[in-house]
């Protein structure tokens, strides 16, 4: 420490007072220059003495003048640290937060997640994969509770909303089974007799692949690997066409894990009912954070077919609103290292009739859906003569392992190496599970038909091909489970099975009514509907057979809807008859 000078003595107009034991007359005013009234000084009052006083006050007055100056000298030093120390912490504390602020406005502002929690300094607490807290780098004094004044760790102002996951049966769901608006079916094809050596122009470069989601249920991945299948494109989630909730695929995980598992190329999709650029940035950060964990090799997919439809929360969106929001996802997508890729049918596309097919093309991959009436690769290239990179020339593929019609691509590329995943972290390991998307409350419960009604083995009425058996009145079941969805989870005959819970009773004495009728119901309607661009006709309710395939309706062409079912068809009057169509295909007539 330096040496401390001691300040020098001043007196208030040089004088020194002294108490003194004489009296003596004293003017204050020659002395204050002021106004105040002449006081006299009595006996024990003070005096001035400035010869005495200067001598008595040179020794001790000094030491202790001095003694006072460096005592307080030593208070101000104190004072000064912990102020400092405060000081510092407050700024330290204050730039962090309003750091965090800034990157939260920002993350918000392009649709990104925000984190949990503001960022751990070096130190901090960590949480082990088991998710208990454990410290980082600090030993068990670190474990002693932070003393009055440390500052805490501060929360996050925002909190990443952890999306669900979708059931297998979602009205809300704005894709449907089956191919591309106003493209029909396609051409019935099986993927492993396509002869690579007829095919035309197919090269090194040019590869096969397929599309999937929920539709296609519980996929053996190896066995479609062996049918020469060489890439997929899995989506891997949608927003809800009407609440606009964002949903993960209920297959999505399962898929990417075990096709890349199998060595086939992941590349993936979502389909998009945004309406909004922030939403739209938000389904390209649910995208981004879904695949991370996964190698995708091949490109990242916006979808979006359903704004047509009067319940879709995009009808009424303009064509420039549109693509704005398609651009504003793929641009993310492209930002988070992927390739972007837009998908649309040919019809949507061409004379830009429902997007700016210029701008989008101009900017990314295109993917377009065009259906020939012969299969690649009889069917040597698509109609469309616009530009694109891959080609879905089918929802009618067979492929091995699949037990339900797939779409199948051509892409106008390949890649001879696997890319890596964005995050090295494993992903998650998860198993076919039918019930992925379904809450169930746990029961333990005998259970009858009401009448008669069929034990499935997922809880689905998309495939007749899921049907095990029936449960009839009288013989019995038992009810482990009763889902949010309408089904019920039973133990029979030592297989676990699925019914619609309305049909079921725990009455054994109930011969009851007539239960409903199994099948899709159908709503009475009474209105005038056309296509939205052209639609198939069909006998029944399915696509699984071109031989139901009664007429096509076109854009403009009109008729009378009479029902509208559960199962995403419509009920139509055509040429006297009952015919079907999907409705999601149809809209009102103006």
């Amino acid at each position: 420490m330096g040496e401390v000078r001691r300040p020098s003595l001043r007196y208030a107009g040089g004088i020194m007072m002294k108490k003194s034991k004489k009296s003596k007359s004293f003017n204050a005013e020659s002395f204050f220059e002021d106004d105040w009234e002449e006081e006299v000084f009595e006996e024990d009052d003070w005096n001035i003495d400035w010869k005495e006083e200067a001598d008595k006050g040179k020794g001790a007055d000094k030491k202790l003048v001095a003694a006072m100056c460096m005592i307080g000298a030593c208070i101000v030093v104190v004072l000064g640290v912990v102020f400092a120390v405060f000081l510092r912490g407050s700024r330290k504390e204050r730039e962090v937060l309003e750091a965090q602020m800034d990157l939260t406005q920002n993350q918000l502002a392009q649709g990104e997640p925000v984190q949990d929690e503001f960022p751990r300094e070096a130190g901090g607490k960590e949480e082990d994969s088991s998710g208990k807290e454990q410290d980082a780098g600090l030993g068990e004094e670190s474990k002693e509770p932070k003393e009055d004044g440390e500052a805490e760790s501060l929360p996050s102002p925002v909190k990443k909303a952890e999306p669900s996951v979708g059931a297998l049966d979602d009205a809300q769901d704005p894709q449907t089974f089956g191919g591309a608006p106003n493209e029909g079916s396609g051409a019935e094809v099986t993927v492993s007799d396509i002869d690579r050596n007829e095919a035309v122009g197919l090269t090194g470069n040019l590869t096969v692949g397929i599309d999937v989601s929920k539709y296609q249920g519980t996929i053996d991945w190896q066995k479609v690997k062996e049918s020469g299948v060489e890439f997929a494109m899995v989506r891997v989630g949608y927003r809800a066409k009407s609440t606009g909730e964002i949903f993960e695929d209920p297959t999505a995980r399962y898929n990417m894990q075990e096709a890349q598992a199998a060595g086939i190329k992941l590349g993936a999709y979502f389909f998009s009912s945004a309406i909004t650029d922030k939403e739209a940035r938000e389904e390209a950060a649910f995208t981004r954070d879904m695949i991370a964990k996964y190698k995708i090799t091949y490109p990242v997919a916006f979808n979006c077919e359903d704004f047509q439809s009067p319940d879709s929360r995009q009808h009424g969106l303009d064509i420039a609103t549109r693509t704005g929001l398609a651009c504003a996802f793929l641009d993310e997508i492209s930002a988070a290292g992927y390739t972007p890729m837009f998908y649309a049918s040919k019809g949507e596309l061409e004379g830009s009739a429902y997007w700016d097919t210029q701008t989008l093309a101009g900017k990314y991959k295109i993917w377009v859906a065009q259906y020939p009436s012969l299969p690649y690769p009889q069917t040597g290239a698509s109609s469309y003569t616009g530009t694109h990179d891959m080609w879905q020339y089918t929802s009618q593929g067979t492929v091995a392992g699949i037990s339900k019609k797939t779409d199948v691509n051509i892409a106008y590329f390949g890649y001879t190496k696997e890319a890596e995943a964005k995050d090295d972290t494993p992903a998650e390991i998860v198993k076919a599970n039918p019930e992925v998307g379904i809450i169930f409350t746990e029961v333990n419960e005998t259970v009858t038909a009401k009448q008669e009604t069929n034990l499935r083995s997922e809880p689905s009425t998309l495939s007749d091909e899921t049907i095990v058996g029936k449960l009839v009145h009288g013989d019995t079941a038992v009810r482990t489970g009763i889902g949010h969805n309408g089904w019920s989870r039973l133990t029979y005959n030592g297989q676990t099975l699925y019914a619609v819970t309305s049909y079921l009773t725990t009455n054994m004495e109930d011969t009851g009514q007539q239960a409903p009728p199994q099948g899709p119901v159908y709503t009475p309607v009474n209105e005038q509907v056309t296509a939205k661009m052209e639609t198939n006709l069909r006998s029944e309710p399915g696509t699984g057979r071109e031989d139901t395939i009664v007429g096509l309706l076109h854009n403009g062409e009109v008729l009378t809807r009479v029902g509208v079912g559960d199962n995403g068809w419509s009920q139509l009057e055509f040429n006297g008859q009952i015919v079907y169509a999907v409705s999601s295909y149809l809209t009102a007539a103006q």
